[in-house]
């Protein structure tokens, strides 16, 4: 490990342990017999034409709470409501075959995964609770996170405006998928989500979106440098690459909302 992917490390770590904005509430709901929790965060004032809305997601491993420290987009946007859900015991992919950690099921298709019967949940007390717009509703999760933010777009791509997972590689829904406007993250260090796994991914979004073959910079902030693969129907791929392994660099969250507020739903 070099030691610009140490610092990246330290960075994030740093801003992990940074508390949680005051006003974030927790709600429940019950899903199958099942107590599901959220952390959200609402707006000081909703347009009468509504406010934008983001669906976050923690690694395996993580918290609602956690994920509201590191991502903090309740910050970043303030204008927007922000949706910190929070996994259950899950098994890994590549790590925690026994489930003892929270994560997400981002492998199950179909009306039997969990978490996805959590989503339209959570997305249909929204809606019913204040004035969502429709038009402008984003996923986004780190590692396992982003995992389930591709499971959500294969399962509910008509519901986003954009979607922005990082750290992931989706093999199984990759062929569900229509097109959305979409930013990845990865770290070219990345060894536990391979970046050569990610690369793969990332070109058959590409493909997916119609995408041109031939990238343009596009937002670069601290260690990442972004590209844009754009896309004659309003779906390109941004690629926000740094040197790091499997870390969310601080800088992150603001070039997310930067895309976010990029894409509305037509």
């Amino acid at each position: 490990m070099n030691l610009k992917t140490i610092a990246y490390g330290l960075l994030v770590f740093c801003v992990a342990i940074l508390p949680a904005s005051a006003d974030l509430k927790q709600r429940e709901w019950n899903i199958d017999g099942a107590s599901r929790q959220a952390l959200i965060s609402i707006p000081a004032t909703i347009p009468a034409d509504g406010c934008p809305l983001i669906f976050a997601f923690h690694g395996h491993g993580g918290s609602a709470l956690n994920a509201a420290r590191t991502f903090h987009y309740q910050d970043v946007w303030p204008e927007a409501a922000v949706v910190y859900m929070q996994g259950l015991p899950t098994p890994g992919l590549l790590t925690d075959p026994e489930g003892k950690k929270n994560g997400w099921d981002a492998k199950t298709i179909g009306p039997n995964n969990r978490d996805l019967k959590f989503f339209d949940a959570v997305l249909a007390s929204m809606q019913k609770d204040y004035k969502i717009d429709p038009k402008r509703v984003y996923c986004t999760g780190h590692s396992n996170g982003g995992g389930f933010t591709y499971m959500l777009w294969s399962q509910r791509g008509d519901v986003f405006a954009a979607i922005a997972p990082s750290a992931a590689a989706s093999v199984q829904v990759l062929g569900k998928l229509t097109p959305v406007p979409v930013l990845h993250v990865a770290g070219q260090n990345d060894h536990l989500v391979k970046y050569e796994w990610q690369q793969m991914t990332m070109k058959a979004v590409r493909k997916i979106n119609g995408c041109s073959e031939t990238g343009t910079p596009w937002a670069s902030s601290g260690p990442l440098t972004g590209t844009i693969y754009p896309s004659p129907s309003g779906t390109p791929l941004v690629t926000l690459i740094h040197p790091g392994a499997h870390v969310f660099p601080p800088e992150t969250p603001a070039l997310i909302v930067r895309f976010f507020k990029e894409h509305v739903r037509k």
